[in-house]
């Protein structure tokens, strides 16, 4: 990471009035430094120059809020984000920032208001990518955001990392119903947002947030969304800047289809599962023909010269036998269920989807009272 002058300038010279990422690369540019261009930023009309005091605070308050402070010019920065004209000069992450240059990557959004299927399809999708270490990005919004999200975190035996792009400081969770959600992703994951901490949620901050997530990405999967939602505005910053676009297709009739539907019409690619999104991007041989399935049922075997299955088919518990509503450890579902992580992961997403369980710290699940 940088010194600490460097990013405090860099903090400086990006929160000052009447300039923006576009600005910031031109000043730099042209005086060669963040720091010269602070140093001569009267010859400059209508910037007002954030105070030095101001800019301390905010570096401060990250530290003080356990955040890294990534500039453009830091190794760990995004590289990927270099290539756009208006790339945030500073990002605040909480977590893991190592993965945010992780390759490949894909963008998965959609509506807000989803279907059930619709956030199962993204949870599954998102889980099924990030086995095959393909990163998972999205904005933590309600809806097909959070499903994402949450497909990721149980992959890997519920340790799969995502990475979530606020729209807020890195220090709000928002929406708030997302707030449990939030310190599994800060736990396994990284968030990062390019507004200083506590910065409250802004209609304005949403769009800027959008071309981050269309951008970090080698491409993105629309899921569901309606002809004005706001995923289709981030499909389209993700075309104009080269990245490959994905949708999932749906009934006519369905104004959440719309979106997806358009999309394909206008040449996204047509997308059913992870595999179909592997096939399309130019990521790494090893990655290539894949083919992602459900586990296989637990196999037959011989005890006594009589064919019997393993514990699973014996009893044929569900899942949801085995949980109650003050939480339990997922390594005593599988100890208990004679089931496979991978199929006790893939089972527990199913029942998050539907609303019927929540994940708790300490990798327990728990039912949710009333369902």
């Amino acid at each position: 990471m940088h010194n600490e002058e460097n990013v405090i300038n860099t903090i400086q010279l990006i929160n000052s009035d009447n300039l923006g990422p576009i600005t910031f690369y031109k000043l730099l540019q042209r005086y060669g430094s963040v720091k010269n261009a602070i140093e001569n930023i009267s010859e400059v009309k209508k910037i007002n120059l954030l105070s030095r005091t101001k800019a301390e605070d905010i570096y401060e308050n990250a530290i003080k809020k356990n955040m890294h402070v990534i500039t453009y010019d830091d190794k760990n920065y995004p590289q990927i984000l270099l290539n756009i004209p208006d790339a945030p000069p500073v990002l605040y992450a909480i977590g893991n920032y190592n993965i945010l240059n992780q390759i490949p990557a894909v963008a998965i959004v959609g509506a807000r208001n989803a279907s059930i299927n619709g956030r199962k399809t993204a949870s599954r999708i998102a889980f099924d990518l990030t086995e095959q270490n393909v990163m998972v990005i999205s904005g933590m919004a309600r809806g097909i955001d959070a499903a994402a999200h949450k497909g990721a975190l149980y992959a890997k035996q519920q340790s799969g990392a995502t990475i979530a792009v606020l729209g807020t400081g890195a220090d709000i969770p928002y929406p708030n119903e997302n707030k449990s959600l939030y310190c599994q992703i800060a736990e396994q994951g990284c968030i990062i947002s390019e507004f200083s901490p506590e910065t409250l949620p802004q209609a304005n901050n949403f769009p800027r947030r959008n071309r981050i997530v269309a951008t970090i990405s080698a491409g993105t999967l629309v899921v569901e969304a309606t002809n004005k939602s706001g995923s289709l505005i981030t499909a389209e910053i993700a075309a104009d800047h080269n990245r490959k676009i994905f949708a999932i297709p749906g009934a006519p009739l369905e104004a959440r289809s719309c979106g997806p539907n358009n999309l394909i019409k206008n040449g996204a690619f047509l997308i059913e599962n992870a595999q179909d999104i592997i096939k399309c991007l130019d990521i790494p041989s090893e990655y290539k023909n894949i083919v992602l399935k459900r586990p296989k049922q637990q196999e037959l075997k011989l005890e006594n010269n009589n064919v019997v299955k393993q514990t699973q088919n014996l009893n044929k518990t569900k899942i949801i036998d085995y949980l109650n509503f003050d939480g339990v450890y997922v390594d005593e579902i599988i100890r208990a269920s004679g089931m496979s992580e991978a199929e006790i992961a893939l089972e527990l997403l199913e029942l998050e989807m539907s609303g019927k369980i929540e994940r708790q710290s300490g990798n327990k699940v728990a039912l949710i009272k009333g369902k």
